[in-house]
């Protein structure tokens, strides 16, 4: 009987599995996504850094919501289990980290901020082959993009999830509605909870109070809805600021730009992208 011929690694893939096993610290995949798909729950040997040149996405695991606008992305350790949706057509540019490498950064799911330098850095490891040469320009690549992810801003856009039934169902809610003005007391008479229970939920499961998870979830909407572009006083309107000044206050408090610098900032990037 004639031996099987020798596996032979692809040239480039958009399966995931052909990226795990292989003999380099950090691998790049590309892919494509049409808005409103999901990848579903699943999980990798290898940490990932699941990053989008254009289009939103939305990460969940069991800890939260990450919401992952332009120039953001998503550190996930190895073994973590995720599902992400695509917010509209999404391009995904995913970096693989073997287990040496992904020691190096954080032990928990994080959003990072992902400079132009990181960005190209990305992009070029993308065009190489999935086992590169590690001699020369592909291996330096690699090895500048473990640097500039070792010392990437971490960005406070995390929506804890908690496990109460009760706050479950008003979390919930909330998501679904973001622009709804209702007090904790409200949300208590509909879940049958006390607002002072609900009160010690958040701050015991979440870590935040109800107006700072809240604040989050619009935060994550908001970005959402700029991508798709929303007018900024529309966006104001339907979560519930009193004006657009308002929402564009929180906006800069929280990712230290304007919503009109971040998407100057978006689009910037994207026309890079397609230079």
């Amino acid at each position: 009987m004639p031996a099987s011929p020798p596996s032979i690694t692809p040239w480039r893939s958009i399966d995931a599995g052909d990226y795990q096993d292989v003999p380099r610290s950090v691998t790049a995949m590309a892919k494509e996504f049409s808005g409103g798909s999901t990848t579903g729950p699943h999980s990798h040997t290898r940490g990932q850094l699941i990053y989008a040149v254009t289009g939103s996405m939305r990460v969940r695991t069991a800890q939260g919501v990450w919401p992952l606008p332009a120039r953001r992305a998503l550190w996930v350790p190895p073994g973590v289990e995720h599902a992400v949706v695509m917010l509209g057509d999404v391009s995904m540019r995913t970096l693989y980290l073997a287990a040496d490498a992904a020691s190096q950064l954080s032990g928990e799911c994080c959003v990072l901020e992902v400079s132009n330098l990181l960005r190209e850095l990305i992009l070029s490891l993308t065009a190489e082959p999935i086992e590169y040469a590690l001699e020369g320009r592909s291996g330096q690549i690699a090895a500048l993009i473990l640097t500039e992810l070792a010392l990437a801003a971490h960005i406070p856009l995390h929506i804890p999830w908690p496990q109460d039934r009760r706050l479950q169902a008003v979390c919930l809610a909330i998501v679904k509605q973001p622009g709804l003005r209702r007090t904790v007391d409200d949300w208590g008479h509909e879940v049958g909870a006390s607002g002072r229970t609900l009160i010690r939920l958040f701050q015991s499961e979440l870590g935040l109070n109800y107006h700072e998870w809240v604040q989050q979830v619009r935060l994550a909407d908001a970005l959402g809805r700029l991508s798709m572009g929303q007018s900024i006083a529309r966006i104001a309107s339907e979560l519930g600021y009193r004006s657009p000044s308002a929402f564009a206050a929180m906006f800069r408090r929280t990712l230290g730009a304007s919503p009109h610098q971040y998407l100057n900032q978006a689009a910037s990037n994207a026309t890079a992208g397609a230079a």
